[in-house]
């Protein structure tokens, strides 16, 4: 099955997660790190020293016990990490008759969506999905492009997200803004912070930005290491 790829703004979300060992806790770290405004977590059993961790961030509350129906209720998206197969298709059920969006993982019949692997770096995120046929796969191609897209690939987007306001606000054309943004990605700028050679990055930059906009060129590459 071909799943249709899109990419979830958890921010102000409201999520569930049912079951919190190893998988469940990974899950809420990946929530936290999205934004979710609250995690209800639930499991029956006390939560280990990792666990305690992550319970003591903002928004997320713990409760041991059971699942309960009205659990659902307010919830924007749904993941089931137990071991009880009964619960995680009751959840399934519950889920696709109130239309939520659940994972139950592992089982991706049982799932509106299922998690890729993911590699990040700051705000490029790539994620690979083998439509649940192969999840070893997937992980293999995780390493590999682990491997491929270094730091500066999150130290470019920071850039170009500091420099894409500062460009509009010139108020040029659009095609002449266009034109910057594929230089500057077409440029040497990704070497140059591979290299953390700042120096060149910043050379770099003056060589493709419009002459208003070189002065600010330390603040586009403030704080990068």
């Amino acid at each position: 099955m071909r799943y249709y790829p899109m990419f979830v703004n958890l921010e102000n979300k409201s999520c569930l997660v049912v079951g919190a060992g190893e998988v469940g806790a990974r899950k809420i770290a990946t929530l936290l790190s999205c934004g979710a405004r609250s995690i209800l977590v639930l499991d029956t059993r006390e939560p280990d020293e990792g666990l305690n961790a992550l319970l003591e961030q903002p928004g997320v509350a713990f409760e041991r016990r059971e699942f309960r129906d009205a659990d659902l209720d307010g919830r924007f998206l749904v993941i089931a990490s137990t071991s009880n197969e009964a619960l995680n298709w009751r959840i399934s059920d519950l889920c696709r008759k109130r239309n939520l969006l659940c994972n139950i993982v592992d089982q991706p019949e049982k799932c509106s969506f299922i998690v890729p692997a993911l590699v990040t770096q700051g705000d490029l995120t790539l994620a690979i999905s083998t439509g649940g046929q192969s999840p070893a796969l997937a992980k293999h191609l995780r390493k590999h492009l682990q491997e491929s897209f270094g730091a500066e690939y999150g130290a470019f987007l920071v850039v170009m997200g500091r420099l894409r306001p500062m460009l509009l606000e010139l108020d040029r054309p659009t095609g002449e803004n266009t034109a910057v943004f594929r230089a500057v990605v077409g440029s040497r700028l990704m070497e140059s912070l591979a290299a953390k050679d700042f120096g060149q990055a910043a050379a770099v930059l003056d060589e493709h930005l419009p002459e208003p906009l070189r002065p600010r060129i330390p603040e586009l590459l403030h704080g990068l290491v």
